[in-house]
């Protein structure tokens, strides 16, 4: 007998414990930090995506993700980092 499967996979409860965050280490230039979380915010949506059923970059557009972040609380995505999403999903192939 199968186990009954969640309607959105996105928005349900994670069964582990998050990690602790640790404070990111000083002295860095600012562009390291902003393409840092940038990196962050995108992985989290690509994994999001791939959760929902979106497995390929092309059937991904910027609405998409953006509807994507707004389910999962994140603030909308820029251009930029819906773009690094589709790449993570290209590379993770």
């Amino acid at each position: 007998m199968a186990a009954a499967v969640p309607a959105n996979p996105a928005t349900t409860p994670p069964t582990t414990t998050p990690l602790q965050k640790k404070p990111l280490p000083p002295g860095r230039p600012r562009e390291w930090y902003i393409t840092h979380n940038r990196r962050l915010k995108a992985m989290r949506l690509a994994i999001a995506l791939l959760d929902t059923g979106f497995h390929r970059p092309e059937q991904a557009p910027n609405r998409t993700i953006r509807t994507t972040a707004a389910r999962i609380g994140v603030h909308p995505p820029s251009d930029t980092t819906c773009h690094m999403v589709r790449a993570f999903m290209r590379y993770s192939r």
